[in-house]
């Protein structure tokens, strides 16, 4: 295939595989151990906290996607950990969304604040990003933003913190690497909660950043040895295995997702339909607290959970936490695999019965 660019599936099918090897399995196992026979100097091997090689294979895989260097970490939380922590000193500014995930604020506010990083709190647009990149150290975004789904140009705000002398790092949970990578339009760092897309069967806890900058990768590794946000070899080896049906997982949720939107945006009953385009995630608003929560007791295929991202649909209340500022009925939807028709009539008959309740 020389000189062909190939096809998601076929990239997310082969990520991080060794060469054919005459009886060997397509994915090696997993690899476990604490120590390690190691004679010589220490260097970053010997002990399972500073490497091992089924992290190697799954941070190949997700290299190979993302377009860099990957780590692979403990959680989503843990990459955000890894980039914030690490890199921001007393002095330095960093720029945070406003409605970014709540662990990125709060390690914002509540520790990087405390240790005289400025910390600077922005709406998600493009206008609130560029216009407080000036003097600031990272500038960090979520796009699609979560819960809002609002897109922002990270090639056109990549130029402008680098202009101001910043870093840019995108989370780019709710695109995946298939959808957007971050690196190939100018992010320094591109990272992720593979927790939710990427693993997919919402059965594993797992984050991972990537970089092309071999200086932030030796420093983000050098954290998580340090902080030990570290994965189990059996999750990561889950991981990669589950890599492995990416694309055709996607593909189906995004075709539930369109189908789901036509459907909602036709009723009087709900408003503020949002999708991207692309993803598993749908938002929507009811007409209250109430309404919401009978349309989530009434679903059948869908699963009341807080995450998203796997092959069952789930949705939330949003408003349920007080961590968004999102109205009462405010609906966010994961599109799962399930057949359309079924997923699409499952909705429209929750809708129904949570509207003759009242």
């Amino acid at each position: 295939m020389s000189g062909r660019a190939r096809g998601d599936s076929t990239r997310a099918a082969h990520a991080g595989l060794p060469a054919a090897q005459q009886g060997a399995p397509f994915l090696p196992g997993p690899t476990f151990f604490a120590p390690s026979h190691w004679a010589g100097e220490m260097g970053q091997g010997g002990y399972g906290r500073f490497g091992n090689p089924t992290w190697e294979a799954y941070e190949q895989a997700l290299g190979e996607l993302e377009g860099g260097e990957a780590l692979v970490v403990s959680s989503g939380m843990a990459a955000v950990a890894a980039v914030l922590l690490p890199l921001l000193k007393s002095g330095d500014t960093v720029v945070v969304p406003q409605d970014a995930y709540p662990g990125v604020r709060v390690i914002a506010t509540d520790h990087l604040q405390a240790r005289g990083v400025e910390v600077r709190l922005v709406p998600s647009s493009d206008a609130a990003f560029r216009a407080a990149a000036d003097g600031a150290t990272l500038v960090w975004v979520e796009t699609p933003s979560n819960p809002g789904l609002d897109l922002i140009d990270v090639a056109g705000l990549a130029a402008v913190v680098h202009a101001a002398g910043g870093l840019l790092a995108v989370d780019g949970t709710l695109a995946t690497p298939l959808r957007m990578r971050a690196l190939d339009l100018g992010a320094d760092i591109a990272m992720a909660s593979a927790s939710k897309h990427l693993t997919g069967h919402s059965d594993l806890v797992l984050g991972y950043v990537a970089t092309r900058d071999r200086v932030l990768a030796d420093t983000m590794r050098g954290w998580r040895g340090l902080a030990g946000a570290i994965p189990g070899p059996f999750e990561v080896w889950l991981a990669h295995r589950s890599l492995a049906t990416l694309a055709v997982r996607l593909e189906r949720q995004e075709d539930n997702a369109a189908a789901l939107v036509e459907a909602l945006s036709s009723r009087d009953d709900v408003q503020d339909v949002r999708w991207p385009g692309f993803g598993a995630v749908v938002v929507f608003a009811l007409a209250g607290e109430a309404q919401a929560q009978a349309f989530l007791s009434h679903a059948e295929l869908v699963a009341e959970a807080t995450s998203f991202g796997g092959v069952h649909s789930s949705a939330e209340r949003r408003a349920r936490w007080k961590t968004d500022e999102v109205s009462e009925g405010f609906i966010r939807f994961s599109c799962g695999i399930e057949d359309t028709a079924d997923l699409v009539a499952d909705v429209r008959a929750a809708l129904g019965a949570a509207a003759a309740a009242g």
